[in-house]
């Protein structure tokens, strides 16, 4: 064969092979087209036959947004259809307050399921927990029941009671918490100094203006000196603006990849990354996250994990790891739509495994009591001041001038922050650990 006609049956072959590839991939687009014209066609003749002979009249409307509400529950537990009220809602949410109880919820394993309760909140201050199932509202089963819909029964008017009937690990029956709704203030960020040279800042969620808070925050606790150590909180942060984790990220990140995103369509392969700021902060952070700590939180404890710019401590996170874009529909609704999962910059997928911590300390060591109606409460351990004629620490005179002295030196704020760090294992060991870090550092020098 001379090399022209060889070349010939090699260009025939190729074209052969792409004009059925082409084919295959145009017959696939068009079976499909079929089968949804063809299931269109089913829902079609179903609603039909529903209008002329269901025992009641139906009102169409609301028929046609209960599929829709159906087709999407079907998907995931974060994709939602939103009726323009809904979708008002959704909006208020990032920017002002709103009257309710205080949590964020999500569908899991089809189980209404509090990812966190927000901190100071009613539900807060009722003990609502993350990771409880939420099995009724008002006496009402929450099965079959929508997150939008959960959402807007758990809202309304300041001062009003709503129960809800909850199933916890290690209970042996549901639980019934009455809460008095209030208005819900969006504070993102809190701060306050442990002790000198070492700052904390809590993030309760991620909103609009976050960032810009958590900047006056860093420079207020950097006004008296150089830190020396940041306690970071993002523990029972349910998540919110992702714009927002990634600027908090990139505020102690000078380049690389803060988080990526990828889905099925390009436009939804985005990457975040960091960028050199004027601003260098160089002391070491300790991020705490804990079960209730989701998306926008994982975010920020991956970034700053990965970088190795943060040590993580506290318990797994939630594991929220998906985006979901909001749609404005025509009508004024709005569509939930998940269109993404997120990954940190070493490439790992936060979805449904979400971050393990550097250092696993347990939300709180708790041990059952028999006498306190199944509830469970901290474990105290004996200490040498509790045994019977213990010694005491020096002279009954040095006792009482060394307890003089603490009051004068330590205020009323410095003593409740104290207790708090000595109540909170996680924060205590977070700052136990930061004082380790500046410790070693210093012995180089």
């Amino acid at each position: 064969m001379n090399r022209s006609k060889k070349y010939f049956v090699i260009f025939t072959a190729c074209l052969a092979v792409i004009t059925l590839s082409f084919w295959e991939r145009s017959h696939n687009v068009e079976a499909g087209t079929q089968e949804t014209y063809k299931n269109l066609e089913t829902f079609s003749n179903v609603l039909s036959l529903l209008q002329q002979n269901y025992v009641e009249e139906i009102d169409s409307t609301e028929v046609i947004e209960g599929a829709i509400k159906g087709m999407l529950a079907s998907l995931d537990p974060h994709s939602s259809y939103m009726k323009p009220d809904d979708f008002h809602e959704l909006k208020i949410e990032t920017k002002g307050s709103f009257s309710g109880i205080g949590i964020e919820i999500t569908m899991k394993d089809g189980i209404l399921t509090v990812v966190s309760p927000i901190e100071g909140t009613p539900a807060f201050k009722m003990g609502v927990k993350a990771q409880d199932k939420i099995l009724k509202i008002d006496d009402e089963s929450t099965k079959d029941l929508s997150l939008m819909e959960a959402v807007k029964r758990l809202r309304g008017p300041k001062g009003t009671k709503v129960t809800i009937s909850i199933h916890r690990e290690g209970l042996t029956e549901l639980k019934d918490i009455s809460i008095i709704r209030n208005v819900i203030p969006l504070i993102s960020v809190k701060s306050k100094t442990l002790e000198p040279g070492y700052g904390y800042i809590r993030i309760r969620n991620f909103q609009s203006k976050t960032t810009k808070e958590f900047k006056e925050a860093l420079a207020d606790l950097s006004k008296d000196g150089d830190l020396n150590g940041l306690v970071l909180d993002l523990r029972s942060n349910p998540g919110g603006l992702l714009d927002q984790s990634v600027k908090i990220s990139d505020i102690f990140l000078d380049e690389g990849m803060i988080v990526s995103t990828r889905g099925r369509i390009k436009d939804q392969n985005m990457e975040f990354k960091a960028h050199a700021n004027g601003e260098k902060y160089t002391f070491p952070i300790i991020v705490l996250v804990n079960e209730g700590s989701a998306s926008a939180s994982e975010i920020v404890a991956g970034a700053l994990q990965d970088h190795k710019r943060a040590l993580i401590l506290g318990a797994q996170t939630f594991g929220k790891g998906s985006v979901q874009t909001i749609i404005p529909m025509i009508n004024g609704a709005g569509l939930r739509l998940t269109t993404a999962r997120y990954y940190t910059p070493n490439g790992t997928s936060i979805q449904a495994t979400g971050i393990t911590p550097d250092i696993i300390v347990p939300t709180q060591l708790i041990a059952p009591d028999a006498h306190a109606d199944d509830e469970k409460k901290k474990m105290k351990f004996m200490r040498e001041k509790d045994l019977k004629h213990h010694f005491e620490n020096g002279t009954e005179e040095e006792k009482k001038e060394k307890e003089k002295e603490i009051s004068i030196e330590e205020s009323e704020e410095d003593a409740k922050i104290h207790e708090e760090i000595e109540n909170d294992n996680q924060l205590h060991q977070a700052l136990m650990l930061l004082k380790g870090l500046s410790v070693f550092s210093k012995l180089g020098q």
